[in-house]
């Protein structure tokens, strides 16, 4: 039965690989985005497909966003600031943009029974030090005064708001915690780590890690990730649920670095570079360790990554090749 999804944030890089998945399982999808980190680009081989209708618009457009849920039958909320460098520069951005449109897809979900999934973040975990991280397990937050934990503390405040709709009234929520996802489409602009080693390696610059680069991460591909997040909106056991979804196979910055030089296979160099040299104002903190526990998904919906991180590497190489080449 074909259905009428509503996607937040569904031109950016996790919301469009969704939005063609979701097309071309035959269904009707109108999506949101106010392209402040999404982009047109991302869905411009769908843009003519009678069943995608596209707003260019803001969530927090509260009129607007009540017409399109009382007509959706699901909501994937993704909509919200993405990437360390963007919530450094724009705090204030950061938290009004992440909570308020938040509490606005909620207020109008609630009130016509409506079933979304929200993603939050592994950020939220914050200094925890109890790896791998458990769904369940206590959050170690740093202080107000470094800009990081805004993001962090916003997200988390999402998943309070939803999980108090499904307790207070059982709308049908599940929360997903992301961890690194990475693939075609993922911008290195707003930080993210993957995209923006491979552009500087093909741009022949050397390949920045940050700190020592012992700092490890663990990347999964987007279309793991898509997978899982289809699944569980489709599973009522999960319902009410945080769950992590993510690889849980980690690599330091460092070693990230000399798997992407190999892949390039263009003798990328890599330097060494001070966090106070990027951030020269202060107010980030770097955590060591981003580690999912993935049981829970495991045993909800049996799901695992596919997909190895050299793949990742190379997918992501063919695309940036692709785009700099047009």
């Amino acid at each position: 039965m074909k259905k009428n999804y509503l996607i937040t944030g569904g031109a950016g890089f996790i919301g469009s690989h969704l939005t063609k998945k979701l097309l071309d399982e035959g269904n009707k999808v109108t999506v949101v985005d106010d392209l402040s980190t999404g982009n047109m680009k991302n869905l411009e081989d769908y843009i003519d497909n009678e069943d995608l209708n596209m707003i260019i618009d803001t969530i927090l457009n509260d009129n607007l966003m009540e017409k399109l849920i009382v007509e959706s039958d699901e909501i994937f909320h993704l909509a919200s600031s993405v990437g360390v460098e963007l919530i450094m520069k724009k705090p204030v951005h950061t938290i009004e943009n992440i909570f308020q449109g938040t509490a606005v897809v909620f207020k109008y979900a609630s009130k016509y029974r409506k079933k979304v999934l929200l993603t939050s973040t592994s950020e939220v975990y914050g200094k925890s030090q109890d790896v791998p991280f458990k769904e369940n397990g206590d959050r170690v937050e740093g202080p107000t005064t470094i800009n990081r934990w805004a993001y962090a503390n916003a997200k988390a405040l999402d998943e309070f708001l939803a999980l108090a709709y499904y307790k207070t009234s059982k709308l049908p929520v599940v929360v997903v915690r992301l961890f690194n996802t990475v693939g075609p489409r993922q911008s290195g602009e707003y930080g993210m780590v993957i995209p923006k080693m491979i552009n500087a390696g093909l741009n022949k610059k050397n390949i920045q890690v940050y700190g020592d680069g012992m700092q490890t991460r663990c990347f999964c591909h987007v279309k793991d990730v898509i997978n899982a997040l289809c699944m569980l909106m489709k599973t009522k056991e999960s319902y009410g649920e945080v769950i992590n979804v993510g690889s849980n196979s980690e690599i330091s910055m460092l070693n990230l670095a000399e798997l992407i030089s190999s892949c390039l296979d263009n003798n990328s160099k890599i330097s060494l570079v001070p966090y106070d040299e990027i951030y020269p104002n202060g107010g980030f903190e770097d955590m060591k360790r981003r580690l999912p526990s993935i049981d829970k998904i495991a045993k909800l919906i049996n799901w695992k990554p596919s997909i190895s991180l050299e793949e990742i590497v190379k997918d992501v190489i063919i695309y940036q090749k692709v785009i700099q080449n047009n």
